[in-house]
């Protein structure tokens, strides 16, 4: 498992980031195990850390790349044209992956709030799924931009004011960009 990226501004946008590299000959999958699905889960969701979470059974985790792929297709689709151009299986498995409960709040002995799921794994999926396709649909989408790295790919919601943001990180991307354009100007030194 390698370090999951965050910070898109959208679920759906860091689950498509699960696929690093996309499209390339390095492309790296994220979720090579069921373990993988678990620990992006705990990382993104909504749950506590002590709320048990099995492993999935390899099936699911065919389910939770294909719906990652699905949310790739309506989103580039949507992004080119229009969300009506996304291919009719993507359609399909996003609508039924929408269609499972996501997780519901439960507010504790503590008068704390936490979320729960019978099925975790379904649950987020079903979260995902509704994220993209509000993002789909969403006044926001011409406000999904393309990382400026050169090496990157990723998408990233930009709420910035102006919406200029030109990098997914500005801890990654945009550092080392920063740097490249520093040692241009700056050849040779340190």
């Amino acid at each position: 498992m390698s370090e999951f990226r965050t910070g898109s501004g959208r679920l759906s946008l860091d689950f498509i980031r699960t696929l690093r590299w996309r499209g390339t000959e390095d492309a790296v999958e994220e979720l090579a195990t069921p373990e993988d699905l678990v620990a992006w889960i705990r990382l993104l969701g909504p749950f506590d850390a002590d709320m048990a979470i099995t492993a999935p059974p390899p099936a699911t985790l065919r389910l939770a790349r294909q719906t990652r792929e699905a949310v790739y297709a309506l989103l580039k689709a949507a992004r080119a044209t229009s969300p009506a151009d996304c291919p009719p299986e993507a359609r399909s498995l996003l609508n039924k992956a929408a269609s499972a409960p996501p997780p519901h709040p439960l507010l504790d002995e503590h008068g704390a709030l936490t979320h729960t799921a019978a099925d975790p794994v379904a649950a987020i999926l079903s979260t995902i799924a509704r994220d993209a396709v509000d993002l789909a649909t969403s006044p926001l989408l011409p406000r999904v931009r393309d990382c400026a790295g050169p090496n990157c790919g990723a998408w990233f919601l930009d709420t910035s004011r102006p919406g200029t943001r030109r990098w997914c990180s500005m801890d990654r991307c945009g550092n080392q960009a920063k740097k490249s354009t520093w040692r241009t100007k700056h050849p040779g030194a340190g």
